[in-house]
């Protein structure tokens, strides 16, 4: 091992041209790991005076400084090799360190998560290493609990606290951002709104006072044959896909009154009541296309996958007929649960999805009604675009 006298000489020894870096950087590893910090400083040093440095020298430089309480000349060490390689995980943990030891939380915690985003797979990390990387991640736990209750402590009480409270939820990745994606037409403008309030649709109150009537139809329309088929058909001409593994899958099935903006007579004709509660309802009427009445069944432990309607100039409403326990639904960041009785309208092109967990099946009533914020004009411009659309080649389906 080189002593503090040897380290003289060899450095001594060396112009910068017989100057050779795999060995000067391995004595001043040797000098740093007995504590002689001034010793491999120097070393260190003098390859970089010799325009020979690399990732290990300025990293070593960077320890050596730091022992000589340097801190300058530590962070100005650390810029220097992270600009070599931005992703060195000793250097990110490094310089969090320098910044927390400088009282800057936030600078601390970007770089302590660099780090933990840097980091290999902890089974490829050397036992030192991973400690260094389990340190930083409790570090940068901590400074995200101080953060965010920081950032809770400004959510004021009043009018409009709820959605500026989602907005930090939002801003502390608490939350996603969900916003409309509809498979097939995007009216631009139109508000991005998970689920509604009731207030601007005073005719719920009606529809739900109809619930028992619309279940008792809807076991008379069973008791006379009436029959759920799977809600995702595959249609013969168009492309195939498997409609997120429910193309053709009876765990999600329909029994409609009104398909493809038509009634479907005979069901219609045995629920008289139905159609009477929803006679007010603003619904969406797109030739050939809209409105869908129907009943949706929800089999026995089966999920819906997140998917995303095809259309934003409409809601979707949700009357809950027959709903058992441990059956929810997610529209974005909005988790519900069905209560029998009670309607709530959404935006289906939003990300959504359901599931029934119960060993019962779960029935709602499902109809579409135009956006409330369309015109008149508006509206008639999208049935227009759409009876061009079917114009072109026959076809009706979402796709074009």
């Amino acid at each position: 091992m080189l002593t503090r006298g040897s380290l003289a000489l060899l450095i001594g020894a060396m112009s910068s041209t017989t100057l050779d870096p795999r060995l000067l950087t391995q004595a001043g590893a040797q000098a740093l790991s007995r504590g002689d910090f001034s010793g491999a400083r120097d070393l260190f040093e003098k390859i970089v005076a010799a325009g020979r440095a690399d990732g290990p020298v300025w990293l070593g430089l960077a320890f050596a400084r730091r022992g000589l309480g340097d801190h300058a000349g530590k962070l100005e060490a650390l810029e220097r090799l992270l600009a070599l390689e931005p992703r060195h995980l000793r250097g990110l943990i490094m310089k969090a360190d320098h910044f927390a030891e400088a009282g800057d939380g936030r600078a601390a915690s970007a770089f302590y998560r660099a780090a933990l985003r840097a980091a290999p797979p902890a089974e490829r990390l050397p036992p030192e290493l991973l400690a260094e990387l389990r340190r930083a991640q409790a570090a940068s736990d901590r400074y995200a609990a101080e953060y965010e209750a920081q950032l809770l402590g400004a959510i004021p009480a009043g009018p409009g606290a709820e959605r500026f409270a989602e907005s930090i939820d939002l801003m502390l990745g608490r939350k996603q951002i969900f916003l409309q994606e509809p498979r097939h037409y995007y009216f631009p403008g139109l508000p991005q709104i998970q689920f509604y309030a009731r207030e601007p649709f005073p005719w719920l109150d009606g529809l739900e006072a109809a619930t028992a009537d619309i279940r008792e139809e809807l076991g008379g329309l069973l008791a006379v044959g009436g029959a759920f088929a799977p809600y995702v058909k595959t249609q013969s001409d168009r492309p195939f896909d498997d409609g997120h593994g429910m193309r053709d899958n009876p765990d999600w099935s329909a029994l409609y009154l009104w398909k493809d903006g038509a009634p479907v007579e005979e069901a219609v004709a045995r629920c008289p009541k139905t159609m009477a509660a929803l006679a007010d309802l603003p619904l969406c009427r797109i030739e050939g296309r809209t409105p869908s009445i129907l009943f949706s069944r929800l089999a026995a432990g089966a999920k819906i996958p997140p998917h995303n309607g095809f259309i934003n100039t409409r809601l979707i409403g949700h009357l809950p007929l027959i709903v058992p326990g441990g059956c929810g639904f997610r529209v974005g960041n909005d988790v519900r649960e069905w209560r029998e009785g009670q309607a709530w309208l959404f935006d289906d092109t939003i990300q959504h999805e359901a599931w029934n967990n119960s060993d019962e099946e779960r029935i709602i009533l499902i109809f579409d009604i135009w956006r409330p914020e369309l015109s008149q004009a508006e509206r008639a411009m999208v049935q227009g675009l759409f009876a061009a659309v079917d114009a072109y080649g026959g076809g009706q389906a979402w796709g074009v």
